[in-house]
């Protein structure tokens, strides 16, 4: 049964800007992997995930039918998570709610920066320090599951 489509505005999806750890490994990168692998494979879902830190892929797995396709997406989302320091769903709902749809900026490389939903920055002490990235799914699906994914590993 296909998984039904979330919506997200951007007052729903601040708060993961006040996510911060006091410390990220990259022991702490395969764990948070980990548990994302753990998400998709209960939600049945074709995705993959990256978690990046520092400029390092320290965590990739690839689910189903996910493949070689979806490494332009991981990297472009995950892009526009650290360029703009907010997830990437946020940078596209704040720009659509503002009537400027990112994809219209002349001031942004279209080929290397995507505001669609799946990338959420790391941060320690309040810096980004990597990002955690989703794809494969529709873009709402992919934050929903980074979302849950960081959720999940707080709780642990």
């Amino acid at each position: 049964m296909a998984r039904a489509l979330p919506t997200f505005t951007a007052a729903d999806l601040e708060y993961l800007n006040d996510i911060s750890f006091d410390s990220f490994t990259n022991d702490d990168a395969v764990d948070l992997g980990l548990v994302a692998v753990e998400v998709i494979s209960e939600w049945d879902l074709s995705l993959a995930v990256d978690i990046v830190l520092d400029g390092d892929l320290v965590f990739r797995a690839k689910l189903k039918t996910t493949g070689p396709g979806n490494d332009p997406w991981l990297r472009m989302k995950a892009a526009t998570a650290l360029r703009f320091g907010e997830p990437s769903l946020l940078v596209r709902r704040r720009h659509e709610e503002a009537g400027t749809p990112f994809e219209e900026r002349d001031d942004i490389d279209h080929e290397a920066f995507k505001a669609h939903g799946g990338s959420i920055p790391l941060r320690v002490g309040g810096d980004v320090i990597g990002t955690i990235t989703v794809s494969g799914e529709p873009d709402a699906i992919d934050h929903e599951v980074a979302a849950e994914a960081i959720r999940r590993f707080l709780e642990g």
